[in-house]
């Protein structure tokens, strides 16, 4: 036989503990203190345990109470956001979201599927703020944040949208003065265009690999580390969104593909709430549908070439 809830009583009694009393709990349902009181004492009583402690002057939790009442905001917290989703579906998305999101990414692959999505949804207004800066999102006011590699904030909430990977990359005129490396230890004679970071990521036998190498140029700035790679300068490793139109028109080729490491995790971050907001949501499905799969364009695209 099935199990059949009884709600009876429940909201009431979450009420009371999350106010501290049964007159703040009566004034928070709209509905007298007797009522509240009558719900609370029913669910005790069909319960068979006391959830309640009470006095002249204050309510306490019981031990049982307190792990009822988790699992009973568990439920309220469900139902919660399956209303506001129905509503969210029914209504016209509508309102203002605020996003922020790495530039070059964001302008090369972000950008035009949030111009796509506001296509979709014209009566909602999108304010981004492009930066290489990780700003704090929750004191900015930021409704979402588009983080790329490995997440560090644990007061955020993640969704992982879509994936792109590292290339380490030159251009043909360093391989004909230069050579090819073909192993990681053949990096130490190459010039290797370094970023924010002395050592560079590779796989090797199903492991992360660091590598430390050295070069004639170090720049914070991912464009002008491209910039140089494609005067015949050395070899640089960067992520796909600087290099993918290089390795396409053939300025720039891949080295050492076969230590190529793992994809990254491109995630979409926004503050710890109960109920996320159904426009961050929205954009989050939107994204999640559009953003996935840049990569394997342009891989189809080589092979058809090749």
């Amino acid at each position: 036989m099935s199990f059949i809830p009884d709600w009876a009583g429940i909201a009431e009694f979450v009420s009371v503990v999350e106010t501290g009393s049964f007159t703040a709990a009566a004034k928070r349902l709209k509905v007298s203190t007797a009522q509240v009181s009558r719900q609370v004492n029913q669910l005790e009583q069909r319960l068979a345990t006391q959830l309640l402690y009470r006095s002249t002057r204050r309510v306490r939790v019981s031990e049982l109470g307190q792990r009822y009442y988790h699992q009973c905001r568990l439920l309220m917290d469900g139902f919660e956001t399956a209303e506001n989703d129905l509503q969210a579906l029914q209504a016209t998305p509508r309102g203002r979201l605020n996003l922020t999101a790495p530039i070059t990414y964001g302008e090369q692959f972000l950008m035009p599927q949030v111009n796509d999505f506001q296509v979709q949804y014209p009566e909602l207004t999108v304010n981004v703020e492009l930066t290489n800066t990780q700003l704090d999102i929750v004191d900015a006011g930021f409704d979402l944040a588009i983080r790329l590699g490995r997440l560090s904030d644990s007061r955020l909430r993640a969704r992982k949208l879509a994936t792109r990977q590292v290339r380490t990359c030159c251009s043909p005129g360093y391989l004909r003065r230069c050579g090819e490396p073909h192993t990681l230890a053949e990096l130490k004679r190459h010039n290797c265009l370094l970023g924010s970071v002395g050592q560079w990521r590779f796989r090797v036998q199903d492991e992360e690999k660091l590598v430390t190498v050295s070069g004639s140029l170090r720049c914070n700035s991912g464009r002008s580390l491209l910039d140089a790679a494609s005067k015949d300068i050395g070899i640089v490793q960067l992520p796909e969104e600087y290099v993918l139109d290089g390795l396409s028109d053939g300025t720039l080729v891949e080295v050492l593909s076969a230590y190529r490491p793992d994809s990254e995790g491109i995630w979409g971050v926004y503050p710890e709430t109960r109920w996320v907001s159904p426009n961050v949501g929205l954009l989050l499905d939107f994204l999640a549908q559009h953003l996935t799969g840049e990569a394997d364009v342009f891989q189809s695209d080589v092979a058809r070439r090749d």
